[in-house]
């Protein structure tokens, strides 16, 4: 078993920003999917859908900006 050298340690605070960011992406994924069903479903206006639409999106542009530092900050070390 080789030991881990500098360049390929896992900065635990880093994974853990991976993951909440991979939980977002899928989870607005899931919400843009099913926002016509939820809606339908709650007898809501039209309205409502272009609102979880827009919280997807959110969530996608949040998730997209902690990738980008995830990345920056792996390069700087």
């Amino acid at each position: 078993m080789t030991q881990p050298t500098e360049n390929n340690r896992l900065d635990p605070k880093m994974a853990r920003q991976g993951r909440i960011a991979a939980l977002v992406i899928a989870g607005a994924a899931i919400l843009s999917i099913f926002a016509p069903l939820i809606v339908q479903g709650l007898g809501l206006p039209a309205r409502f859908e272009v609102l979880l639409l827009l919280f997807a999106l959110a969530a996608f542009i949040w998730a997209l900006v902690v990738a980008l530092r995830i990345w920056q900050n792996s390069r700087d070390t």
